[in-house]
Order: C-alpha cells, then structure tokens, then sequence
C-alpha cells in the first residue's frame, strides 16, 4: 500500500518527513541525555540510527514515491548521503556544544536544520533519482537488403 503525500511537490512532503525525522532524532537524544545520562554526542548517534528509518522509509514512500527506483539502489545512496550528512552534524555540534553558549537540545536542533536543505538535495538528485532509460536507435532493415 502507497503512502498518500501530503503535498503535490516534493519539497513540502520532504520538508514533512524530514521535521518528523529530526523531531524523532531530538526527542531521543533529549530522552537518553535525561533519562540515562549520556552524553549528548554519544545519545546523538542513537538519535541519528532511529531518524534514519524514520527518514529512509518516509521520504521512500510519501517524499519520492513516484521516483521508480528500487529500494535494494535507493537504501546505499541513502544512506550515504544520510551519513555524511551524520558526520556534518556530528562535528557541529561537537564545535556548538564547546561553545557552550547554547543548550544541547538548542545546539543540536540548528544542526539538524542545517544538514536538512543538502540531504534534500542529495536524495533528490542521487538516492532517489532514476535516470531516463535509454533504447538503442532503432534500425530499420532495407526490403532491398531483405533476401527473397
């Protein structure tokens, strides 16, 4: 069963899947800092593993539905566009966090919103881009070269 977007362009649906995602990414980082007393750098990775799903399976089937690639080609690029963007995030707010002049849940919520406008990018132009197909030109034979 096909998900229903919620918008006719991908842009909003993208932007729909992805608050949701860096909601779900926030919410658990927030959850493991406060209710287990990690780290915020190490509760971010956990974070990121649940967004990812989140992410991967949103944007698949309401985001990009359309796109006719399949998910065994889609989840790779996915996923590494997903972590480099991880990496991205992963160093600001390392850098935001030394600062100290904005909280955790702050600090990390401005970097999800940063890495959000080139994973969009990304997915569109790579992870869910299906290229045209292209036919050999067709040839037609001569009748003049046709035997008898």
């Amino acid at each position: 069963m096909k998900m229903r977007p919620l918008f006719a362009t991908p842009l909003p649906n993208f932007i729909a899947v992805g608050c949701t995602a860096a909601l779900v990414h926030w919410l658990v980082v927030k959850g493991i800092v406060e209710s287990v007393g990690w780290h915020p750098l190490a509760a971010n990775v956990v974070g990121w593993f649940v967004a990812f799903q989140v992410s991967l399976f949103g944007h698949h089937r309401m985001t990009f539905r359309d796109h006719g690639v399949p998910l065994r080609r889609v989840v790779p690029r996915f996923a590494a566009i997903s972590c480099a963007g991880f990496l991205i995030n992963e160093v600001a707010y390392a850098a935001l966090l030394s600062w100290g002049h904005a909280s955790y849940g702050l600090a990390l919520a401005i970097v999800l919103l940063g890495v959000a406008a080139a994973t969009y990018l990304m997915s569109r132009r790579w992870a869910f881009f299906k290229a045209p197909e292209t036919h050999p030109p067709h040839t037609e034979v001569s009748s003049a070269t046709e035997p008898h």
